[in-house]
């Protein structure tokens, strides 16, 4: 018997949690190709291996590794400044916190979506949490 191919979907694969969550549910239902996006963080190396990790894991061939420098020349998060200090997670408190990069998930989206786009895909998985937003 002859299985309908899986559709396409592309999951921006930072190497966290969420978006392994997202990539795992992801590579149930579609055929996955995964962007990760390199954008001056403290973490760049950490997160990329993990990138590579879980593809490998999930058996995510297409992949796309990308850099985008415009954030940490914009600067405003402890992530891309390290003149900014990254506090400890329980200090972080309420309000938008100093780990916030101002719009990060709009440039992500617009790399997974143009990549999408060339490759046929028809969903974007994408792990954001509250604190990705400015509130």
């Amino acid at each position: 018997m002859n299985h309908p191919a899986k559709s396409r979907a592309v999951v921006l694969l930072s190497g966290g949690m969420d978006s392994c969550v997202c990539a795992a549910l992801a590579a149930k239902d579609f055929d996955v190709a995964a962007v990760h996006i390199s954008y001056g963080q403290r973490t760049e190396t950490r997160e990329r291996q993990a990138f590579l990790d879980i593809c490998d894991r999930l058996e995510i061939h297409d992949r796309l590794m990308v850099r985008n420098d415009a954030l940490r020349a914009i600067g405003g998060s402890a992530l891309t400044d390290e003149r900014i200090a990254v506090p400890e997670s329980h200090l972080i408190g309420n309000g938008i916190p100093v780990t916030y990069v101002p719009f990060r998930n709009a440039h992500l989206l617009s790399v997974a979506v143009s990549w999408a786009e060339v490759l046929g895909a028809n969903k974007i998985y994408i792990g954001a949490v509250e604190q990705d937003s400015s509130a």
